[in-house]
């Protein structure tokens, strides 16, 4: 329980919650060096600056009480730097309990180091959850490779929050969709990523999962017919396994980073419903006053609807259980 002011309690049922923010930190940075990845040149966005001081104040501006912080792209696939950065999260989720919780790196594709990540972060460190990328070096969610994953994911009903990453071969020359990947990669390759989990029935493989996928759905609403189509004739033909996207994707969650409004909210609510949406906001990716007036937008949307209880709070619970 949390108490703001003199007459405000916040409890964990009525707390707002954002799932979808970043902090980067200097396990991060250093791994990145060590790696020799070059942050700028990949996602074609410099790495924004963050402090725990300016997130805070950030919420306070935003009325967020409690923000899941998640390592950014690029993603990391080391083990040991893996660790690293999962221990600085643990560290400052400590020192602000009331305030930030975090959602362990897997070091995908790399089966054994990610479950033992998963038994580590779980036990030791607090995790509340999971980031996986949409690709980690080629290797796509829904892939069998990764199954063993999963099956431990699944074992322990965990929160898993996807993030993008961009595809190893891209158009990269005089095309605006190649220079800058939050453009257009970054919705076409969770797209992809969850098509191939519908593709490969993971999500009724490990329905103990709670998947939560980013954006705003990304390009999900477009593809669900088309895929659905797809899907029935290919495996009419034999060329795949019968699948129920309808079924599949009433097991996603869903977050609103982005720009849910005007239009992307309603959108989003022709593959899923009401109490599958959570609320994201990408801090510090997009700089605070930017957030903030796009959340003034979104929460006059909400309060008409009488959903802003249900964006912020209600619908956490599940997935923070």
């Amino acid at each position: 329980m949390m108490i703001l002011g003199k007459n405000v309690i916040v409890t964990a049922s009525t707390r707002k919650v954002d799932f979808h923010s970043h902090a980067i930190l200097p396990s991060y940075i250093n791994g990145m060096k060590k790696l020799k990845i070059d942050a700028a040149a990949e996602e074609g966005f410099p790495l924004p600056k963050w402090s725990a001081e300016n997130h805070l104040q950030f919420m306070s501006d935003a009325e967020i009480d409690f923000s899941i912080l998640s390592m950014p792209t690029p993603h990391i696939s080391n083990f040991e730097v893996a660790r690293e950065i999962n221990e600085e999260f643990s560290a400052i989720c400590k020192k602000y309990p009331d305030k930030f919780g975090f959602v362990a790196t897997l070091p995908l594709p790399d089966v054994e180091g990610s479950i033992a990540e998963i038994d580590y972060s779980t036990k030791k460190l607090g995790a509340l959850g999971f980031k996986v990328a949409s690709n980690s070096e080629g290797v796509y969610l829904g892939d069998e490779r990764l199954d063993p994953i999963f099956a431990e994911l699944n074992r322990q009903k965990s929160l898993v929050i996807m993030h993008p990453s961009p595809a190893r071969q891209l158009p990269r020359e005089n095309v605006v969709t190649g220079r800058v990947m939050a453009l257009y990669e970054y919705p076409a390759d969770t797209t992809r990523a969850v098509l191939n989990m519908l593709a490969n029935g993971t999500l009724e493989k490990f329905p103990e999962i709670k998947f939560v996928v980013p954006h705003c759905g990304s390009f999900l609403p477009y593809m669900k017919q088309r895929a659905g189509a797809m899907f029935q004739m290919l495996s009419s033909m034999k060329m795949m396994e019968s699948v129920n996207i309808e079924d599949s994707l009433k097991r996603l969650y869903f977050d609103l980073a982005g720009d849910p409004m005007p239009d992307a909210l309603d959108i989003l609510l022709k593959i899923t419903d009401i109490d599958h949406i959570v609320y994201g906001s990408d801090y510090p990716y997009v700089p605070a006053p930017i957030l903030l007036k796009k959340k003034i937008a979104l929460d006059k949307e909400l309060r008409q609807r009488q959903w802003i209880n249900r964006i912020y709070s209600t619908n956490t619970k599940n997935l923070l259980k």
